[in-house]
């Protein structure tokens, strides 16, 4: 199961991201009310160039303070008195001072205003030439710590403190994240494997519990249509091929009988050459007839994997040149010749193979340049080894039936100098289904079954067939093997 730690590396990215983007998110607010709430200057700023703004009138009975300052007090609404050094009386004061603050201060009040608050007023002094301003705000404007003293290992060592609490609090909510979503992951991971399972056609059942429940109904649900299917599918194909089988041996015993009564009045003497040529058609075509239903129950055989296959390991220049040579003995005019183009020091191909299958292969594709060739041809057979796929043809029109991977593969190449195929020709061959393979309309599709019986064999034995143009001019099919090694 992949994608369940996938998963949850997901998650756990998304949880580590979120906190770094929660943290510095947080740092932005918190800078940014922090401006908001101290739009100006400091209090403490504020009161020492108050301080240095304050003078005293040349004529030595008052103080006078600088009007951009008076103006900054007077606009935040703050209030301010001069203490002087010696007396430790006010001698200045601003405008409407409330009426609760003293005229007079000891050095135990000046030290509780200096750290604190007077009147509840938080205030802040500043350094004047004659004595200590102290500036009056709001009382709800600050809030001041009344004993700011921290010890000096604590302040040293802070950063790693602060370092050691985000880590700690960084674990914390993993910790409880992981735990949280643990139960999900439990649900996830049957239920990947359920899905997982479904292109395999292995029956699925996932217990229908915890958070994805009805999720894992759907499956089963799923599942189950499909199980159905295939055994309606199976059944089919089943019935498919059982009515073949049954209709091909109910098609036999009539055709062998009109075949044996047309055999006797063929040699009878009775009849005229004329009628002797029609019974002679009638058993032609009954041959081709019984050909046809033979390849009939054969294709329909391999199609759904009925046909018993039993492979040994064989030659198969050996078997094609036996197939070459039985078509050379029954070739009495010699509108058809064979030749045998196999290279010489070509003389042991190992396959494993069914022997008869082979021979009913090679057989058909020498039978199929002579069906589509009435006025006579050349077919020329041979024999080869491809290794690893390095002489797949590549003239025009090329099909090749399907992948047949990187390993070694012997060929057994049928072609001919007759009329041939055009490229689209050649891809139409290919891509338009014949009629056992497909449950569409079959107006346009092709009904010779010589081809489809040897793909069919050639996917059976784990090979493929290839066509293409042949050099001579006609059509080149080629058998493709897997070369067969003992260990």
């Amino acid at each position: 199961m992949k994608s369940i730690p996938k998963l949850i590396r997901r998650f756990l990215a998304i949880l580590l991201l979120s906190i770094i983007l929660l943290f510095f998110l947080n740092i932005i607010i918190l800078i940014t009310l922090s401006l908001q709430q101290t739009p100006g200057a400091s209090a403490w700023t504020t009161a020492m160039e108050t301080g240095a703004a304050l003078q005293k009138q040349d004529t030595g009975d008052g103080y006078i303070l600088a009007e951009e300052v008076a103006l900054e007090l007077e606009r935040e609404h703050v209030w301010g008195i001069l203490i002087d050094n010696r007396t430790h009386k006010v001698s200045w004061h601003t405008e409407h001072l409330p009426e609760d603050i003293p005229l007079e201060y000891s050095l135990s009040d000046i030290a509780s205003l200096t750290r604190g608050y007077l009147m509840d007023y938080p205030t802040f002094p500043g350094e004047s030439a004659d004595g200590l301003v102290v500036l009056g705000y709001p009382k709800d404007r600050y809030w001041k710590h009344m004993y700011p003293n921290w010890d000096y290992d604590f302040i040293a060592n802070l950063p790693k403190y602060m370092l050691n609490v985000l880590i700690v609090n960084g674990g914390l909510i993993f910790l409880i994240y992981f735990i949280a979503n643990m139960k999900l992951l439990r649900s996830v991971k049957p239920i990947a494997e359920g899905i997982q399972k479904l292109p395999t056609k292995e029956p699925v059942c996932v217990k229908e519990k915890g958070l994805l429940s009805e999720l894992a109904a759907n499956i089963n649900q799923t599942s189950e249509i499909l199980e159905f299917q295939n055994y309606q599918l199976k059944k089919k194909e089943t019935a498919r091929a059982n009515w073949i089988a049954g209709v091909s041996h109910d098609i036999r015993t009539p055709l062998s009988m009109v075949m044996g009564y047309a055999g006797q009045l063929e040699n009878s003497s009775r009849l005229t050459a004329d009628e002797r040529q029609k019974v002679s058609v009638i058993l032609q075509q009954s041959e081709r007839m019984r050909n046809l239903i033979n390849d009939l129950n054969l294709a329909s055989k391999l199609e759904y994997d009925m046909q018993p296959i039993h492979c040994t390991q064989e030659n198969a220049v050996a078997i094609a040149r036996q197939v070459v040579v039985d078509f050379i003995n029954i070739d009495v005019d010699g509108r058809y010749p064979i030749e045998w183009v196999t290279e010489p020091q070509v003389t042991v191909c190992p396959v494993n193979v069914d022997k008869e299958l082979l021979k009913r292969a090679v057989s058909n594709l020498i039978q199929n340049c002579i069906n589509h060739n009435e006025d006579g041809c050349t077919v020329y057979v041979s024999v080869h080894k491809d290794c690893a796929g390095q002489n797949l043809p590549q003239s025009s029109g090329f099909v090749k039936s399907e992948d047949s991977g990187l390993q070694d593969y012997y060929v057994l190449r049928v072609e001919d100098d007759g009329r041939g195929m055009s490229a689209d020709e050649l891809k139409r061959l290919n891509d338009t289904p014949h009629y056992m393979m497909c449950d569409s309309e079959i107006s346009k599709q092709r009904h010779g079954l010589g081809l489809l019986i040897v793909r069919k064999i050639a996917q059976s034995h784990g090979g493929s067939i290839v066509m293409s143009q042949s050099v001579y001019g006609g059509l080149c099919v080629e058998i493709r093997l897997p070369a067969y090694y003992l260990e």
